[in-house]
């Protein structure tokens, strides 16, 4: 066990013995994704959350393996795996934990995971393009586009779906889908589902508000961004991610599955912690999550992306400006279209987080230059709790090097 497992209590894997003499380099990202936003949710922390500055540190590697030891010792991680890059180079990265139970394997540092709601990011991105070859516009509506998919869908734009002030319900919200583990394990997690089986589901809800007058993180308006892909290009929007974006950029880790139920290449295992024990949910019908969240992808190939999005080789810049103004209505969560911008003691950065609410979860985030970027998986165990103020301290690290003790400890909202 380690030391920091000692000082805060967490138990070692089942059949696992902790690995004595290596600095620890996992970080546990639950926080970043938070439950409270839905199965595929993400909830921003509060712009302030980690103050703001106007400079980076130097890359200290000794202070990211110590904040990343830290995290996953009191975050309760089974693994993580995390790497920071400067101008495209990979500076730092870090693999930590047991990839698998029954092994003890050591997760792989370039393996493979479900990215959750940062697919919102690549399926925004196509969206944009669509807008900029003249498809349709930002503001078009719903209506226009997908004729009675939704109830009022005349007073709903694109816009409004991509930065989240459409006001529709979260399907992830409904019951029958936003259930608790055991229940998932025995009737929800190999049951598959259409995007418009889950769009029926949220249809069967009034919605949170009237469009464009609050702001309300829901799966759904990707649900209905995919769709419209679809129904503009009359190619599923997995094809024209992968067209656009994955094979463009050489993304060779990266894939968004329909139904496939597995992770393809290495990969680290993924466990939910249940009374009766430790219970493996790397596999599971992804369908639910559809374009609101079902990619999978390496922390490589996701710095390669957003390096490239806010680099201007994927948008031109007037439509790069559009996804980069955050949503007045998004108060703390400072969410623009598809992406949302967070407050470090060196200034902004921008990218977006997620998590499948069964374990998955992930972030990415870099400076608006695209110089310093950080790319984080954690498949979440236990939750102690503690993941957001350790979360806080590895991306402050990784932005401006070794923090000070006194750093924010503002929890998210959302």
């Amino acid at each position: 066990m380690s030391v920091a497992e000692q000082r805060n209590g967490a138990r070692t894997a089942p059949g696992v013995q902790a690995r004595a003499g290596r600095r620890g380099t996992a970080v546990r990202v639950l926080a970043l994704a938070l439950a409270g936003a839905g199965l595929v949710g993400v909830t921003a922390p509060t712009a302030g959350a980690l103050g703001t500055g106007p400079h980076r540190g130097a890359v200290d590697a000794r202070a990211l393996d110590e904040a990343l030891e830290g995290v996953v010792g009191i975050g309760g991680a089974s693994s993580s795996l995390a790497r920071l890059t400067e101008y495209g180079r990979t500076v730092w990265k870090g693999a930590e934990g047991v990839g698998d139970f029954s092994t003890g394997a050591e997760p792989a540092a370039n393996g493979r995971f479900r990215i959750a709601s940062v697919t919102k990011t690549f399926v925004a991105t196509v969206v944009l393009q669509l807008v900029g070859e003249g498809r349709f516009g930002l503001d078009d509506s719903v209506e226009s586009l997908l004729p009675g998919a939704v109830p009022n869908g005349g007073s709903i734009t694109v816009r409004q779906l991509l930065d989240h002030t459409s006001g529709l319900f979260d399907y992830t919200e409904d019951p029958a889908i936003g259930v608790d583990h055991e229940t998932w394990l025995r009737d929800g997690r190999w049951r598959s589902w259409t995007p418009h089986q889950l769009l029926a589901v949220a249809n069967g809800h009034p919605p949170y508000s009237a469009p464009g007058t609050d702001w309300r993180y829901a799966n759904t308006n990707y649900l209905l961004a995919g769709l419209i892909v679809e129904r503009v290009t009359g190619h599923d929007w997995r094809r024209e991610v992968e067209r656009r974006i994955i094979d463009r950029l050489g993304l060779t880790g990266t894939s968004m599955p329909a139904h496939a139920t597995g992770i393809r290449g290495p990969h680290a295992h993924t466990y939910l912690d249940l009374p009766g024990g430790p219970v493996d949910v790397t596999e599971m019908e992804p369908s639910e999550m559809d374009a609101a969240g079902v990619g999978i992808s390496t922390t490589a190939d996701l710095g390669t992306f957003l390096r490239a999005l806010l680099g201007g080789r994927l948008l031109p810049a007037p439509l790069l400006a559009e996804m980069l103004t955050v949503a007045p209505a998004s108060g703390d969560a400072q969410y623009g279209l598809g992406i949302s911008r967070l407050a470090t003691p060196c200034g902004e950065v921008w990218g977006n987080n997620g998590s499948t609410g069964r374990g998955h979860n992930s972030a990415l985030y870099a400076t608006l230059d695209g110089r310093r970027l950080v790319a984080i998986s954690t498949n979440g165990y236990r939750d102690t709790g503690q993941g957001w103020k350790a979360s806080q301290k590895l991306l402050a690290t990784a932005f401006c090097g070794r923090q000070p003790a006194t750093a924010a400890t503002a929890a998210p909202t959302g």
